[in-house]
């Protein structure tokens, strides 16, 4: 999924840009005098600061000047970054770092970080003392039967007005997790043992912490200014980088970060087994990790990312047990369990299906050709060697259409749920074998100059009743494909209203800049290209939003492009010229979204999915967590007795589907295709987009005025 990212340029830009490291502003001296415990920034990275602000100044697609305004922005990120609960600094703190809020700007063009490492090194600070007061803490008893309420989510609290205030905060928070210990069955003595040893975990990662570490903290906290798909990669985060764009690995295929004390999950790895897990979604944090099926979990709260992916990578075909909080949790959720078998992840793995549905409605059985796409993938490789069999997405969902048109399916659905995207020049492929030639997307370059991509084949491999499938999680090429069907009213697109990311971006090596240095200076993934529909309309921010909308419990404000402060805003440009076919008109479009909404309102199964996502919403409004032991229980029960109910049956079946089976072939392919099917069978979305395609293959010829195949 590259995180949501498409079309991902890897070129140096060296001819492009045209930058020498002589061009480079000199650093400045800095004001600040580092003590012997701070820690300090290198000559290079200060080179490297300059570098980065330059061709972010020059060449990135949305050219943000460097000003006041922006100073402003990265100083509130930067902060954010370090101490985004608020539970560290104190307002006398924020107060003292008032003074850079409008000299960072300068700073970025002249070499000078000493904001960002004064502001870490009094972070560091401060990080020491909670430390040592926890530690004290925990040598006195907890009591459970005080009827108090602690409030974990502070983003938006005001801050501590002094450390006394600071105190109570961190009582209350080590409080929570040792009640939510005891009720888990954990005894006190070992409880504390256990929080004292995360805590001296977490002090000696900061006395590892290195310059490079705090350096791209700071960085990044300026580029994701400027646009959250532009980022700052060290060495060693740069090495990562590449090595999950081979996808070529053995793990669980997930790409990591530690944002707080939280290893959260940024991105999945299409075809891994996370990502086939349907249990895990981006945002989610890993709490605990257990080996084997009979294994301990080991709580890896604050632990550095590299610390916690050694225990969750292991060699192929082992289990490994992640007990996991969901992103989107309610305050005082319970984490739940999942257990994945670990592979070597390949590009294959993302490779399309084919199945054929069998559907009876009024008495009548429909025939419908299902084709699951996980990516957008094309072996560049092998279109570079002149391999005339080379594997691409269209190539193989050519073969699968032909095969369809030979079973005589009454229709065919395309489900791009969770496909964050791949090759432009797939999604553009893929539109082809649907539409007679034309224009499929727009690009506009950071210089302003638009190209269109054109399908230039007259060949439509299928032109029968089609549905296009898509959640809150399809990107990038997704969406220049749904949105292409939906412009030349090919097909019908069903789902939520997708990610809406309509950038692209290009791998930058700082090292071709910067000749000479001691050091290994780095990658910038930098945003230059923004793409547009053929009707104008960019797929920023908005997506596209399908013709008949299911309920959805992922809001824009949480998840998607829109939920990203930085991100370049939805505009238009001029609409290409295309021909539209007659099939999906608003008749057409009215009359199944009316079957729908009716569908809504008496199908067990949607009636369910509307529930649980009212039941989530207004969990996730509560705030507050209780710190006395009864109301605590109370609370944990509901939460257990309402999972108990199988709130997303997708997620449950997709769950059993990775328990063990018999190890000859052909009881693990049986059991597999006995899991596969049950888990369809409980699959809402998909089942109402039978309905749906069902309802479009009822209508009279005289409604749709294209032929059926």
């Amino acid at each position: 999924m590259k995180k949501y990212l498409i079309a991902l340029v890897p070129v140096t830009l060296l001819v492009v840009l045209g930058l020498r490291s002589a061009s480079m502003p000199d650093a400045v001296s800095l004001t600040y005098k580092y003590s012997e415990d701070d820690i300090k920034p290198t000559e290079t990275q200060r080179k490297v600061e300059g570098l980065v602000t330059q061709i972010l100044s020059n060449y990135h697609y949305r050219r943000v000047p460097l000003n006041d305004s922006l100073s402003s922005k990265i100083f509130d990120n930067y902060v954010k970054e370090l101490d985004g609960n608020r539970m560290n600094f104190t307002q006398s703190d924020i107060d003292g770092f008032e003074k850079f809020r409008y000299v960072i700007d300068d700073q970025l063009q002249s070499g000078d970080l000493t904001a960002a490492y004064y502001i870490y090194n009094v972070y560091r600070k401060r990080a020491k003392e909670r430390f040592t007061y926890v530690a004290s803490l925990l040598d006195k008893p907890m009591d459970f039967k005080v009827d108090e309420v602690y409030y974990p989510d502070r983003e938006n609290a005001t801050w501590a007005s002094n450390t006394k205030e600071l105190d109570e905060l961190w009582r209350k928070a080590i409080k929570s997790t040792l009640l939510d210990w005891k009720i888990s069955g954990k005894a006190d003595t070992s409880a504390v043992k256990d929080l004292k040893e995360r805590y001296k975990r977490s002090e000696k990662y900061f006395d590892k912490t290195k310059s490079e570490d705090v350096f791209q903290q700071f960085m990044n906290s300026f580029t994701e200014s400027v646009d959250p798909h532009t980022n700052y990669m060290i060495p060693k985060a740069a090495a990562q980088f590449n090595q999950e764009m081979a996808q070529s690995f053995e793990g669980i295929g997930a790409t990591l970060r530690l944002e707080g004390d939280y290893v959260t999950i940024i991105e999945l790895i299409t075809g891994g087994p996370a990502y086939r897990s349907k249990a895990l979604k981006p945002k989610d944090r890993i709490v605990g990790v257990a080996q084997g099926d009979n294994g301990a979990f080991v709580d890896i709260v604050g632990w550095m990312t590299d610390d916690a992916v050694k225990l969750i990578k292991g060699p192929k075909s082992t289990v490994v047990r992640l007990k996991i909080l969901s992103g989107d949790a309610a305050v005082g959720a319970v984490p739940k369990e999942v257990r994945l078998v670990r592979e070597k992840i390949k590009l294959e793995d993302g490779s399309a299906k084919k199945d054929i549905l069998y559907m009876n409605n009024n008495g009548k059985s429909y025939k419908i050709g299902l084709i699951t796409l996980p990516i957008f993938y094309r072996d560049f490789e092998g279109v570079r060697k002149g391999d005339g069999d080379y594997k691409s997405t269209s190539a193989d969902v050519k073969k699968f259409l032909q095969e369809l048109n030979a079973e005589k399916v009454d229709g065919v659905i395309l489900d791009l749920r969770n496909n964050g995207g791949g090759s432009l020049v797939e999604a553009v492929s893929l539109t082809g074998l649907f539409i007679p030639q034309g224009p499929v997307v727009q690009r506009k370059q950071s210089d302003g100059e638009i190209k269109a991509e054109y399908d230039t084949d007259p060949a439509v491999v299928y032109d029968g009743p089609l549905a296009v499938l898509v959640n809150r999680f399809s990107a990038s090429a997704s969406e220049i494909f749904a949105g292409a069907i939906q412009d030349y009213k090919r097909g019908v697109i069903v789902g939520e209203q997708t990610y809406g990311k309509g950038t692209v971006q290009t791998l930058v090596d700082l090292g071709r800049f910067l000749r000479g240095e001691p050091e290994n200076v780095g990658q910038l993934k930098i945003t230059m290209e923004k793409f547009y529909r053929i009707t104008g309309s960019s797929t920023q921010h908005k997506g596209v939003t399908p013709d008949i909308e299911l309920p959805s419990g992922f809001s824009a404000e949480e998840y998607g492009e829109s939920s990203q402060p930085s991100a370049l805003p939805w505009d238009m440009i001029a609409a290409t010229k295309y021909a539209p076919s007659a099939a999906i008109t608003e008749p057409v479009l009215t009359k199944l979204q009316k079957n729908t909404q009716d569908r809504l309102k008496t199908e067990p199964e949607l009636k369910k999915l509307i529930a649980d996502f009212d039941y989530w919403k207004k969990a996730k409004e509560r705030k507050s967590i209780a710190l006395q032991e009864d109301k605590r229980r109370k609370e944990i029960e509901e939460q257990k007795k309402r999972n108990a109910q199988e709130l997303n049956p997708d997620i449950a079946a997709a769950v059993e589907d990775t328990k063990p089976v018999a190890n000859d072939s052909t009881s693990i392919a049986q059991a597999k295709e006995k899991a596969l099917k049950e888990r369809r069978e409980k699959d809402a979305y998909l089942k109402e987009t039978e309905r749906i395609l069902i309802d479009y293959i009822q209508l009279s010829p005289a409604e749709i005025k294209v032929t059926h195949k």
